[in-house]
């Protein structure tokens, strides 16, 4: 459609109603200037545009890139490498031909400010958070010469906006930014946007935000949320209709929550408590700025082939107790590589014969067949028969096969570890018929989900901890384990993964520090209790089942719990790819088999008593069939993802010249 095609009153009609003929013909006469064409401020001209304003000034030096592609209206493959604000000029013109647009590809500068401001109703700040002194810069022109200004962030999957008008609250008096660090301004700008952080409670990785590379996260819920308010008040601004709530007035909406809030700040940062909030958010910054970068998890290494490379990092993700990754990997060539296992049996009271370790390694050699089949390769794996039995060795040569996409290939990364409560809902029985398929013909799933047995196996698992709590052989394998602090780690498991409340976490990290303390505290002050009650009861009371993976034949040889663990791997990555959410409980299995086997695992007489009567009470409850032959054991259910858990080492930190543990980098 060109020019002459194109009619204004009918491509704007659907807006009357809303609007008065008289007030859509004003919009149409009406000029903004919009700084920044990214996530929000690109979604602005667009929005704006099809509310029938006339005529914008734009401005953006900015190309498109992939990482632009989940929140910017005019991030596509089509797009990559252009300039933002010429993109975006040709879209806003692709709805209205007629339009008045003129284009700084510059960006706004202290040289072009007044041009980008010539003749302009309303200001409108799209600029990039990370850009306060411009941003200061802009609205104080604006003040100068009579525009009133909108700035909307956003925020989580909402937004927080401030209206600044030329009789009202100045940018600066409310912000408070001026003879700031730039890292400070950061800090007074948000604090001053989003006196009501709505977005808090449910931020996943914090760690996201680097201010160092100047990045954060964000969605694209919120930059539509911010273009949506700001489109309103801009109705009202330039039609002079409806009541607006200038600064020192804030708003803030999040639709996740969902709430709404407006308030008032009567001295803006300068009220003391936004002074002191202010104070509080230079400490996080300077920790933030002063905190190593996450290790890296990368999907590939210089060294290695694409192909051998892409399919071992992602079998470096399959499960392992504790996360020890019992495993390394000597490359031969292009499709020849060597699996060192190595099991933990002397040092962890779990692993005493190598079990442990064994359902690790057959999880990720089923990880490795999943991943080696999406990329038209399969597996064939010989386990030595001559290495020692605590170092399994297994030779894999990848023969060329048909690419063909596996079901759960998608879902190795994503299998994660949920130790806090789920819901109490059933399975469906859809799901239970998945999960019981995914094991294979070879080993089959006892299921304990009725409420009865849901009761009998919280008692279970409380009586369980308290044997895993009391026995001194196991205080060196958790006081090592635990990544403190941590939200995700890549060779333990984060304190926030352990599914304990913070004061918790902070009595565990005191009593762990020595074995005396843990002692003292489960002799004199009933220390196994809450640690017991948030880690084993509650969980176990609320999931959807619980469940055994048992094996057809009895487990006597290594290939035995090497198979096992592939069916682990099949059901876990299964019930990932149902969206159900999922807790190993494996110390019941291993202290009856410990009892089984005859194992002394502990000096502690009362912890050997205690699991003698704990192997009888699993096997009242899920059979001894079920107890002798069960590989895993564990919980599902439905609920959120878990918030933290444990990464894995990058593949280069994996990679050995030999069966020893040292490492190529």
């Amino acid at each position: 459609m060109n020019i002459q095609e194109f009619d204004y009153q009918t491509a704007f009609s659907r807006n009357l109603g809303w609007l008065t003929e008289t007030e859509q013909i004003l919009l149409k006469s009406k000029r903004i200037a919009i700084a920044g064409m990214g996530g929000v401020g690109g979604t602005h001209l667009l929005t704006l545009t099809r509310l029938g304003i006339g005529a914008f000034h734009i401005a953006d030096l900015d190309v498109f890139e992939q990482a632009n592609f989940n929140r910017q209206a005019g991030a596509m493959t089509s797009t990559l490498d252009h300039p933002k604000a010429e993109v975006l000029a040709r879209m806003a013109k692709d709805i209205n031909p007629a339009l008045d647009l003129k284009v700084f590809n510059e960006g706004v500068q202290g040289d072009n400010l007044d041009a980008f401001l010539e003749g302009v109703d309303l200001f409108v700040d799209g600029l990039d958070f990370f850009a306060p002194q411009i941003r200061a810069q802009v609205f104080a022109r604006c003040r100068e010469l009579g525009i009133p200004a909108i700035t909307a962030g956003p925020i989580g999957m909402g937004t927080a906006y401030l209206i600044f008008t030329p009789d009202g609250m100045s940018f600066e008096d409310y912000f408070r930014m001026a003879g700031l660090s730039v890292e400070q301004q950061y800090v007074n700008f948000l604090v001053g946007l989003t006196p009501s952080g709505f977005h808090r409670d449910y931020l996943v990785d914090p760690q996201r935000l680097n201010l160092a590379e100047k990045r954060g996260p964000s969605t694209i819920m919120a930059c539509q949320l911010c273009a949506g308010v700001t489109g309103t008040e801009a109705v009202k601004i330039l039609l002079n209709r409806g009541p607006i709530h200038p600064a020192p007035y804030y708003h803030v909406f999040d639709a996740y929550r969902p709430r709404y809030r407006r308030g008032r700040l009567r001295w803006g940062n300068r009220g003391p408590l936004q002074t002191l909030k202010c104070k509080l958010g230079y400490r996080q910054v300077a920790r933030l700025l002063a905190a190593p970068a996450r290790a890296s998890t990368d999907a590939a290494t210089p060294e290695l082939p694409k192909p051998l490379a892409t399919i071992l990092s992602q079998a470096r993700w399959a499960p392992s107790g504790d996360n020890t990754q019992p495993w390394r990997f000597e490359i031969h060539d292009d499709t020849r590589f060597t699996i060192h296992g190595h099991d933990t049996r002397d040092h962890v009271v779990y692993d005493l014969r190598g079990r442990a370790s064994q359902i690790a390694l057959g999880g990720l050699l089923e990880t490795l067949d999943i991943a080696a089949a999406t990329h038209g390769f399969r597996c064939d794996i010989q386990r030595r028969l001559d290495a020692p039995e605590n170092r399994p060795t297994f030779d894999v040569q990848l023969i060329e096969s048909p690419a063909r996409s596996h079901p759960l290939a998608p879902f190795i990364a994503a299998r994660s570890t949920q130790r806090r409560s789920m819901q109490r809902r059933p399975l469906t029985s859809r799901h239970r018929d998945a999960l019981e398929a995914a094991v294979g013909p070879d080993h089959y799933v006892v299921w304990l989900q009725e409420p009865g047995e849901r009761r009998r196996m919280a008692r279970l698992l409380w009586d369980n901890a308290l044997v895993r709590l009391t026995t001194p052989e196991a205080y060196p394998v958790h006081s090592s384990i635990i990544d403190w602090n941590a939200q995700y780690s890549t060779e333990r498991i984060p304190d926030q993964a352990l599914g304990m409340d913070p004061l918790g976490l902070k009595l565990m990290r005191w009593a762990l520090a020595s074995w005396q303390r843990v002692h003292f505290l489960n002799r004199y002050l009933g220390g196994t209790l809450l640690p017991r009650l948030q880690m084993d009861l509650l969980p176990a009371l609320n999931c959807g089942a619980h469940f055994v993976i048992v094996s057809r034949q009895p487990l006597t040889i290594m290939d035995d719990y090497i198979a096992g663990g592939r069916a682990m791997q099949r059901f876990w990555l299964t019930a990932t790819r149902l969206g159900l959410q999922f807790q190993p409980e494996m110390t019941p299995l291993i202290f009856a088999s410990y009892v089984h086997g005859q194992v002394e695992f502990s000096r502690e007489s009362k912890s050997m008593e205690r699991a003698v009567r704990l192997t009888r009470d699993l096997q009242a409850l899920a059979g001894e069939t079920a107890v002798r032959q069960g590989v895993f054991m564990g919980r599902v259910g439905y609920g959120p993802n878990p918030a933290a858990r444990s990464l894995r080492l990058p593949l280069s930190k994996l990679l050995t010249s030999s069966g020893h543990d040292k490492t190529i980098s």
